[in-house]
C-alpha cells in the first residue's frame, strides 16, 4: 500500500499507462498529463468498428487508465513546462514513453526533472533503448524479436499475437524496476533513472525458446500451439462439442490421460512411454489421440481428467471467459451507467480492496483545475494559463 506516493504519467497507449494504473491500484495518486493539442491519449479514439462511446473514453482507453486524474497541459510552451516542474517537485515517480531526444525539448527529460527532485524515480519506456530514436510499436517488436516467426500454423504465414504482449511485458518489467527503486530509495534517499525497452522485454520473454536456440542451435519453427519440449501440450483437440487443450507435463499425467481415454496400453508403448519419446513421435501421438478425443463430450472428458490430476481445459471464447467467477471478480465497472464497463485485473487481498475503490478512467482534462489548485495555483493563475492555451479545462 503506497497511498502517500504521487506518480506523474507522461505516457500514452498501453505500456506506460499500464504501469500508472498499477500504482493507482496500490493506492498512489496518479496524475496523467495529456497533450491538449491532440486532445489527449490517442487511445481515447481507438474504437472498434461497432463501438460508439458516449464520451472520450474508448474501451481500449479504459483498459489501463482507471484511478487516475487527467491534466491537459501543453509541454511545448515554457509556461506548461513550469507547471510540470511544479508537479514534479512533489512527485515520487515519473513514467514516460518519449522517444530518445523528445523529452528534453519538452523540459520533461530525466536529467531536468531529477535536478529538480533528486529523489525522483524516472521510469522510461522506449522501443529499442534510450540511445535509439526508432519508435517502438508492438507489432514491429513482435516481428523483430522472433515471436512472429514462431507463431502460427506450420503451413501458414507468421502471425502476430492478438494482444500487445510486448507492451504488457515491458510494463511488468518497469513495475518491478520501480518497486525495487522505491525500496532502494528508502535505504539511500536517492532516486534513479529506470529505462526499459520493448525489445529488451520481448527478448527476455523468449524464455525456453531462447535457451533452446542458445544451447542447442535449435531454430523454432511454426507449429501451431504445440510445445517444442513437451507433448501433448498446448495443441487444441476437437471433441464432440467444444475443443480442449491438454497440458500433459509428466509421464504420470500421460498415463492417466490414456486411462481416461480407455487406452491404458498407450502409456506403455516405447514411442509414448516418456516425454522425450512423445516429443520425438509427436505426429504419431496426435494421430492416436485425435479420433479418441473427438468421440468425447468436453465436459465429461474434462471432469474425468481433472479428477485424475491431468491439466486440461476448454477453448473458451470471451463471453464464456467472463462467465467464470474468477474473471468476473477481476472486472471493474466505470461507475458510469452510460458507459460500458471496463476490464481490470486486480491483485488479491488488501490491494484488491483498493482497486475496487478506484474511480473510473478520467475524462480528458477533467482534473486540471483541482490538481493545479492542490499544487498552489490560485484561481486567477489557472484562468490565465487557460487563456494562454497552456492548459485545457474540461
Amino acid at each position: 500500500m503506497i497511498e502517500s506516493c504521487t506518480v506523474i504519467e507522461l505516457a500514452s497507449v498501453l505500456a506506460g499507462p499500464s504501469v500508472g494504473q498499477f500504482f493507482a491500484e496500490l493506492g498512489a495518486t496518479v496524475i496523467k498529463v495529456e497533450n491538449p493539442r491532440t486532445q489527449g491519449d490517442v487511445t481515447r479514439r481507438w474504437t472498434l468498428p461497432h463501438e460508439t462511446p458516449p464520451d472520450d473514453r474508448s474501451a481500449y482507453f479504459c483498459c489501463c487508465n482507471y484511478g487516475k486524474q487527467s491534466v491537459a497541459l501543453d509541454l511545448r510552451t515554457e509556461r506548461g513546462q513550469d507547471v510540470l516542474h511544479t508537479l514534479v517537485t512533489e512527485a515520487d515517480i515519473v513514467i514516460a514513453n518519449y522517444r530518445p531526444g523528445q523529452a528534453a525539448a519538452l523540459g520533461a527529460d530525466a536529467d531536468t526533472l531529477r535536478d529538480l527532485n533528486p529523489a525522483l524515480l524516472y521510469g522510461h519506456i522506449t522501443g529499442y533503448g534510450p540511445d535509439n530514436p526508432r519508435p517502438g510499436y508492438d507489432a514491429v517488436i513482435q516481428a523483430e524479436s522472433g515471436f512472429m516467426a514462431m507463431n502460427g500454423s506450420a503451413d501458414g504465414p507468421p502471425t502476430k499475437m492478438p494482444v500487445a504482449l510486448m507492451d504488457v511485458l515491458a510494463a511488468h518489467h518497469l513495475k518491478e524496476a520501480l518497486l525495487v527503486g522505491l525500496l532502494r530509495r528508502t535505504q539511500t534517499g536517492q532516486g534513479a533513472y529506470v529505462p526499459v525497452s520493448l525489445m529488451q522485454a520481448a527478448v527476455s520473454g523468449l524464455a525456453n525458446q531462447a535457451t533452446n536456440y542458445l544451447n542447442t542451435d535449435h531454430v523454432p519453427q511454426r507449429m501451431g500451439s504445440a510445445h517444442p519440449n513437451i507433448a501433448p501440450y498446448g495443441t487444441a483437440y476437437a471433441t464432440a462439442d467444444t475443443p480442449v487443450v491438454l497440458a500433459v507435463g509428466t509421464d504420470r499425467q500421460f498415463a492417466a490421460l490414456c486411462d481416461v481415454l480407455g487406452r491404458p496400453a498407450l502409456a506403455k508403448e516405447e514411442r509414448f512411454a516418456t516425454n522425450a519419446a512423445r516429443v520425438q513421435h509427436r505426429a504419431a501421438l496426435d494421430n492416436v489421440l485425435r479420433p479418441r478425443l473427438a468421440e468425447q463430450s468436453a465436459d465429461a472428458l474434462l471432469n474425468a481428467l481433472h479428477q485424475r490430476g491431468v491439466p486440461a481445459g476448454a477453448v473458451r471464447v470471451l463471453p464464456a471467459v467472463f462467465n467464470d467467477p474468477h474473471a468476473a471478480a477481476m472486472t471493474l465497472g466505470t461507475g458510469d451507467a452510460a458507459h460500458p464497463a471496463g476490464l481490470r485485473q486486480t491483485m488479491p487481498g488488501a490491494v484488491e480492496d483498493v482497486a475496487q475503490e478506484m474511480g473510473p478512467p478520467p475524462h480528458f482534462g477533467a482534473d486540471t483545475t483541482s490538481v493545479l489548485q492542490a499544487n498552489g495555483y490560485a484561481r486567477g493563475a489557472i484562468d490565465a494559463l487557460e487563456k494562454e492555451g497552456v492548459i485545457q479545462i474540461a
